[in-house]
């Protein structure tokens, strides 16, 4: 206990939250079916203590795109997306920590245009992210009620998609979180197109395929119309490469048929039972 004000962190999700003297009773995104909390009870930390301890790391995914992610692995262990646009720079979902060093090369690169974030298990500490660039947070309005840190940054969209400029666009599949949410880069694979997709569009081990869940980590499956309109909002769209949440977790080539024809398999499993699929 502290009467100090500390902007808490979730340490199974790395949710922020608005600034108290003392840690909230729990992490509603953690109780919610989706997600969970750890085996040792809800725990807290802030960013400061997480600054201490942790690192991030990047490497160049392709040309006019790096990835960021914290070492050792926090919370989730998901990492961010830099996407280089001819309309300035996108930071494509968010991770915990945010330190000087981040800052620096960030804004040696450009800065920041906007935050665009998949799904609420991604908004960490969004609102850091956001005063230290002063970029817009752009978020699904579908999924409001996950904020736990609300911020005069934070936009909120309504729609099926938006259009950011520089070739990049939102388009809201659903599924996962009703305002669950990818980004087309139409620049992306040397100009064939790239979809960003957190975990919305889940790359598996076998990369030549994707999966769709309501809970990853309890192992909840969506109904066999959320993954058709999944599959539905983006076959309009050309993209030969799909970047997942994890490093390394990456369909590199044949994305889109990826898609349509693993949306096939996981609706004729729920239908007909596993010797059904294609």
């Amino acid at each position: 206990m502290t009467d100090e004000m500390r902007a808490w962190i979730c340490v199974t999700c790395g949710t922020q939250f608005t600034p108290l003297p003392s840690p909230p009773d729990a992490c509603p995104i953690c109780a919610d079916e989706r997600q969970y909390v750890g085996h040792g009870g809800q725990r807290w930390t802030t960013l400061e203590d997480l600054r201490r301890t942790h690192r991030n790391a990047w490497q160049r995914l392709e040309p006019g795109l790096m990835g960021i992610g914290t070492e050792p692995r926090f919370a989730i262990g998901q990492r961010a997306l830099l996407v280089r646009t001819p309309a300035g720079n996108i930071l494509w979902d968010c991770i915990a920590l945010l330190d000087d060093a981040t800052i620096d090369i960030i804004r040696a690169l450009g800065g920041l245009r906007a935050i665009a974030i998949s799904h609420p298990h991604y908004y960490t500490t969004m609102v850091e992210w956001a005063r230290a660039f002063d970029a817009p947070v752009l978020l699904h309005a579908a999924d409001r009620e996950w904020v736990m840190r609300p911020d005069e940054r934070i936009e909120f969209w309504d729609g099926e998609t938006r259009d950011l400029g520089g070739g990049a666009t939102l388009i809201r599949c659903g599924g996962h979180f009703a305002g669950g949410t990818v980004l087309h880069w139409a620049d992306g694979a040397d100009g064939r197109g790239a979809l960003l997709t957190g975990d919305i569009i889940q790359v598996v081990p076998d990369r030549r395929w994707v999966s769709f869940l309501r809970s990853y980590p309890n192992l909840i499956p969506l109904d066999a119309a959320s993954v058709r309109r999944v599959a539905a909002v983006v076959e309009p769209y050309a993209f030969d490469r799909i970047y997942g949440a994890w490093w390394d977790m990456h369909v590199m080539e044949d994305a889109r048929n990826a898609v349509a024809r693993s949306a096939a398999r996981y609706v004729a499993a729920l239908e007909g039972g596993a010797d059904a699929a294609p």
